[in-house]
């Protein structure tokens, strides 16, 4: 499979071939059947998923890891679950949403994102999840020149921690809303990220840098690789 879009990677020529580096990974763990969400008390089924960890800002740099952020991930034919763990130092949250908690513009304040791309082929079509502390969510279809509410039916679970500074979503994906043929065999794209603060410079934390001049999410060309594990 090739990979398209990779903005700032380094390609090699071996035996008058041209190959990419490997792609940092999360892999996804398959689990027999779903499980409840519980951001308080994780299903044990969370412990066979391997964490991916990340406090650098977009750029990779000024580490801090007060705003550490761990993301595991689980699958089942129907559903990929997503948990993340977050510290935090302040909180700038929305109070007001929708009847169900989703909120438009839900980046302006504190969020853990999730950016998937099922189909790499495509580079500039991608799904992007984002949660805040206090529980609300947005889900958005991207596509050149726009973006567009998903309705992806996902369900969530949170937990909001004020004396240790942390916090904790589950998310429960359809696998419908993100691709019509779900194959496990194949590598998805994807990147995590975290915003927080409440005035200009915020903090734009990435699990893979984009490396932009300025704070910028939407880059697909610097997303790292999603494998399910059989």
């Amino acid at each position: 499979m090739g990979y398209p879009d990779l903005a700032g990677k380094v390609f090699f020529l071996h035996h008058g071939q041209l190959t990419v580096p490997s792609l940092p990974e999360i892999v996804v763990a398959r689990i027999s059947g779903a499980i409840k969400l519980d951001a308080i008390k994780p299903d044990p089924a969370w412990e066979s998923a391997t964490a991916i960890s990340f406090c650098s800002d977009w750029q990779g740099r000024n580490p801090d890891p007060e705003r550490s952020t761990q993301v595991k991930a689980l699958w089942t034919w129907e559903i990929l679950f997503l948990r993340f763990d977050c510290r935090f130092r302040d909180l700038n949250l929305f109070e007001d949403s929708d009847p169900g908690g989703r909120r438009d513009h839900l980046w302006d304040r504190d969020v853990a994102e999730a950016f998937l791309q099922p189909d790499p082929s495509r580079a500039h079509y991608y799904r992007e999840f984002e949660v805040s502390p206090n529980g609300m969510w947005i889900d958005l279809k991207v596509f050149p020149g726009g973006i567009a509410n998903l309705n992806s039916g996902l369900q969530h679970s949170m937990a909001l921690d004020q004396k240790t500074h942390s916090w904790a979503a589950e998310l429960a994906i359809p696998m419908k809303a993100l691709t019509a043929r779900f194959d496990p065999k194949s590598l998805w794209r994807a990147n995590f990220y975290r915003v927080e603060g409440k005035t200009e410079p915020r903090a734009y934390m990435a699990w893979q840098p984009t490396d932009t001049p300025k704070p910028n999410f939407h880059v697909p060309g610097a997303f790292g690789g999603m494998r399910f594990a059989e």
